[in-house]
């Protein structure tokens, strides 16, 4: 029997039978890169192609997300893999179905920055500074946490302040802030207005991770296989198509959440299918610098086809 190639099973997946119901998604995901598989598996048409119609809701929290999800407002958010674990630790019932963006070393898409006049140049200049991140207990106090250790620093030797990345060149510039861990597409603005690299605290991570997940209900999983199983399969398909066509996607990106591509902007990576050592990092991290009380297995997070 011939084999069919891989594209041409995942079309198979992916296309509704002839005359089938239409089913509406309500999805929750934030304005970043990390989550705007869905904007461009709507533009591909690809949720359409399955029978699906889709009402995509942007928030800035990810908490929101998390509330509506858990509150059947939303069937499908998006959420760091962090924020996940400390769902688990809690025993909410949340499973992941497919991978949002993932960090490579080779594009960094989030780096730490000083301003171009500061004398802070490597990790122990940073003792008694303010750091800024995004969020505090997070995905990204969590990276600063890690990369400070490897370079010999106390983590609490350096004081964190929450600052929303878009505040952090002018903080900088004005000498509110020592330093601060930031991404795209804010990252290619300060660097535009002269900031400095000093570190890729990602990498005290790992060079390859999972930053962010789709994810869902337990219940919701269970009871809805063909959509979970369709859904992961639009997302890899999306996600693939915007890792090899960065400039349309780009665009698209800005028609829906209002990000401009500065044009050097580096952008995030997709993966395909689930991989339990790409989600390990950062539970690990999670439990070591205090996120959550102890490790567990990455597969521990995944909706039960998936493990």
């Amino acid at each position: 029997m011939k084999r069919l190639p891989a594209i041409a099973l995942l079309a198979l997946a992916l296309a509704a039978p002839a005359g089938a119901q239409t089913t509406t998604l309500h999805i929750g995901t934030t304005p970043t890169d990390t989550g705007a598989q869905v904007y461009y598996a709507i533009d591909l048409g690809l949720f359409k192609k399955a029978g699906f119609e889709v009402e995509v809701s942007s928030l800035n929290a990810g908490t929101a997300i998390a509330t509506a999800v858990s509150a059947g407002s939303f069937d499908i958010g998006q959420s760091a893999v962090s924020s996940l674990a400390v769902a688990h630790e809690h025993n909410i019932p949340f499973v992941i179905i497919a991978p949002g963006g993932a960090y490579s070393s080779k594009v960094p898409t989030s780096e730490l920055i000083v301003a171009k006049n500061s004398a802070v140049t490597r990790a122990s200049d940073l003792v008694g500074k303010v750091v800024a991140v995004n969020a505090l207990k997070s995905i990204t106090s969590i990276a600063v946490d890690a990369w400070l250790d490897a370079n010999g620093v106390k983590p609490d030797s350096v004081k964190f302040l929450e600052l929303p990345f878009t505040e952090t060149s002018i903080a900088l510039t004005s000498g509110r802030i020592d330093a601060a861990f930031i991404s795209e597409p804010s990252l290619g603005v300060a660097l535009q207005n002269g900031a400095r690299i000093i570190g890729h605290p990602y990498d005290a991570i790992s060079h390859d991770f999972l930053i962010s997940a789709w994810y869902t209900t337990a219940d919701y999983a269970k009871a809805h296989p063909d959509i979970v199983r369709k859904f992961a399969a639009i997302m890899a398909e999306a996600g693939a198509w915007a890792n090899t066509h960065q400039t349309e996607s780009a665009a698209i990106l800005q028609k829906y959440t209002k990000v401009e591509n500065t044009g050097t902007m580096r952008r995030i990576t997709y993966v395909s299918r689930l991989v339990p050592a790409q989600v390990q990092p950062l539970i690990d991290a999670s439990a070591k610098y205090g996120i959550i009380e102890k490790t567990f297995p990455a597969t521990d997070l995944f909706a039960p086809g998936l493990r």
